[in-house]
């Protein structure tokens, strides 16, 4: 197992860190929160323009066919600079599409690499973790499906053309395209800012993603929680890079905070969760590639009780060294401590990632 990246991936996240370190400024992410925008779409078009959003898309969508590990680099990048666009539902669902969609669901893709559309997914449903056997279901009506149930917390549910819906039917486990227009949205808050909503479905028609095998389903939980964790892991490392500055200039009692032993000691705890939680990244993202899928799932699943447990509490600790200046909603940091409680929250926690452990041992 290599976790160095090859010249196409190193370039791909070159790029990415030189777009959003460009583009997504202090005053820019203000001037979003502002403006009450779903997303930022001048921003999102940036991303579409540098062929980032293209990146795991199919040729016959405009896309590069690339996967897993690119999808990580990009999505490491997004979390790092805490930019306000649906990148991590989008390329997610994208992906699954391209691999297990039909020629036309493939091409149906193109819009996307453009930026003029949006995709999510709603893997979550209430009071079951995430991934877990759907309870929403679908039958047959005609020559179609209609699918009936309710799932949790979906981000971007009403901006999306799409979004992924999985369901049981009579086969097996099914994913399906649904439209925003089909089902009842009920707008939900979360920490990050980003629009969400809970979907209720009656009857809602829906086209058949692949087979009823559960193979797209388990596609898309795999890649879904590769796609948090990657997020975290840049989240994290963002949270990281503003404190190292913070302790380094800032002063008390005529020297730096990073001259104070306590604090050094506390800054590499925050460094081990960090690297930590990249292992798990480039790990499952690195099988999945592979096709390694079970192996892959193992090292996820390690990696998303990181998100919740580890990596949550190294961004307290990034919080403290601040002092009062941590929680200031003038001050950056606060972004990424709500990006970080919201993917744990998205992951049910530190206890549901225990339970889900438990099961696989």
């Amino acid at each position: 197992m290599d976790f160095n990246l090859d010249e196409t991936q190193t370039e791909l996240r070159k790029l990415a860190v030189e777009l959003l370190g460009r583009e997504v400024t202090v005053g820019r992410l203000e001037a979003h929160e502002a403006s009450g925008a779903p997303y930022d779409v001048g921003l999102w078009r940036s991303l579409a323009q540098a062929g980032l959003l293209g990146v795991c898309l199919p040729e016959e969508a405009g896309g590069a066919g690339l996967g897993p590990v690119e999808l990580a680099v990009i999505l490491r990048e997004i979390g790092g600079h805490v930019a306000p666009v649906p990148a991590e539902q989008s390329l997610v669902a994208a992906l699954v599409i391209a691999r297990h969609g039909s020629g036309g669901q493939r091409e149906a893709l193109a819009p996307l690499a453009d930026g003029e559309i949006v995709l999510t997914s709603a893997l979550r449903e209430p009071g079951r973790d995430l991934g877990a056997t759907p309870t929403t279901t679908a039958r047959g009506d005609g020559g179609g499906w209609v699918l009936n149930g309710a799932k949790g917390t979906v981000s971007y549910a009403a901006e999306a053309s799409r979004i992924l819906v999985p369901a049981v039917t009579d086969g097996g486990i099914g994913l399906f395209l649904v439209e925003p227009a089909a089902v009842t949205l009920r707008p939900v808050t979360v920490t990050t800012g980003e629009p969400a909503a809970t979907l209720i479905l009656k009857d809602a028609p829906g086209e058949l993603v692949g087979a009823e095998d559960g193979e797209a389903f388990d596609e898309l939980r795999r890649l879904a929680l590769a796609g948090i964790i990657a997020v975290s892991s840049g989240v994290l490392a963002g949270a990281l890079a503003l404190t190292t500055e913070y302790i380094r200039t800032r002063k008390q009692f005529g020297r730096a905070l990073a001259e104070f032993q306590a604090v050094t000691v506390q800054i590499a705890d925050v460094y081990i969760a960090g690297r930590a939680l990249d292992v798990a990244v480039w790990s499952g993202a690195w099988l999945l590639a592979e096709g390694s899928a079970e192996d892959a799932e193992t090292d996820l699943t390690v990696g998303a009780l990181s998100v919740t447990d580890s990596a949550l509490r190294a961004l307290y600790t990034c919080q403290h060294l601040h002092g009062g200046i941590g929680v200031d909603v003038t001050y950056p940091l606060h972004r990424y401590f709500a990006w970080g409680k919201h993917h744990a929250h998205l992951l049910g926690g530190v206890e549901a990632r225990l339970d889900t452990i438990g099961a696989r041992v």
